[in-house]
């Protein structure tokens, strides 16, 4: 389930990269900068981007089925997907094309000014937007180095929108520096080459996000310090003589699954049993909130390797 401050951070940027985009696609057709044209491609990308995201928000808010039992989670996992697809193909793909075409073709810029102004400005309302994602992040990082928050974090709303917003401001800096450069030298082939490299841009943050969504899209589990946490609670229960196997698995930023094979002691009654399982139950959710859903089996440590299988026996 996403928060109220992931949401805050994509209306935040779909205000700013709306308002950005009309602006910056009058200024590529009054000017002929190419440069300019990529990075309205790059707004109005990001725009449709925010918009799939809050789609994905609602998705999955959805409650569980009998179509899908344990929610609809994964929903916003995978339009996270398809908005680092979209970066690449549309963002990354179209400004790489443009710029090929005026390194090509290149004629100079017309009515610069115009491009400057637009230019800064978008940085202005940019640079906001990548404030409030900034702060967003680090009030959910906690002590973590920022890539390894990036890397550890389950929420892709956030770091998605902050690294848009930081390719953004790359673009914008690459593109007033690419025409300011093209004037100065007497030199348009520049802009052509500033587009280059704001798509080339585009394209190693669209991977990056790719790389990050797939692996929370394809079962994710939680960070080792949460996992070692719930071993310890349940290793510590009374009547457990050991914890054969701890299995879990993000089905949102607050939406974890979490499966454990226990080894109780063989004098236990079942409803020893049942009160012990109650109790660890409650206990790791009271613990970690994320925790949504706890299943446990109650299965002695002989059995347990037994029942697993040839390759996962060769992997304790």
């Amino acid at each position: 389930m996403a928060t109220h401050g992931s949401k805050l951070v994509i209306y935040a940027a779909l205000g700013v990269n709306a308002l950005i985009a009309v602006t910056k696609f009058g200024a590529a057709w009054f000017t002929g900068s190419a440069a300019m044209l990529s990075e309205a491609i790059h707004s109005l990308v990001d725009t449709g981007n925010q918009i799939l995201l809050l789609h994905g928000m609602r998705q999955a808010a959805k409650p569980a089925n009998a179509a899908h039992p344990f929610g609809h989670g994964l929903q916003l996992y995978f339009w996270a997907f398809v908005v680092a697809v979209l970066i690449f193909g549309l963002g990354a793909g179209l400004s790489i094309l443009e710029g090929l075409d005026k390194i090509e073709v290149p004629h100079p810029v017309e009515n610069a000014y115009v491009n400057y102004i637009v230019l800064s400005l978008a940085m202005l309302f940019e640079g906001g937007g990548w404030l409030v994602a900034l702060k967003e992040f680090r009030r959910s990082k906690g002590s973590r180095t920022l890539f390894g928050a990036i890397r550890g974090s389950k929420d892709p709303t956030v770091f998605t929108v902050l690294f848009e917003d930081t390719a953004a401001l790359l673009g914008l800096a690459v593109a007033l520096g690419g025409i300011a450069l093209g004037q100065a030298l007497d030199l348009p082939v520049l802009d052509g080459v500033a587009s280059l490299v704001i798509g080339v841009i585009l394209a190693v943050t669209a991977a990056f996000l790719a790389y990050e969504c797939q692996s929370l899209l394809t079962g994710e589990g939680v960070d080792a310090e949460v996992r070692d946490s719930i071993r310890r609670i349940a290793a510590a229960e009374v009547g457990i003589v050991g914890v054969n196997e701890l299995l879990t698995m993000h089905f949102g930023p607050q939406d974890v699954l979490v499966t454990l094979s226990l080894d109780f002691e063989d004098s236990l009654l079942a409803d020893r049993v049942e009160a012990i399982v109650s109790g660890l139950e409650r206990h790791i959710k009271a613990v970690h909130p994320e925790v949504t859903r706890v299943f446990i089996e109650a299965q002695s440590f002989d059995a347990h390797h037994r029942a697993r299988s040839p390759a996962e026996a060769i992997n304790l």
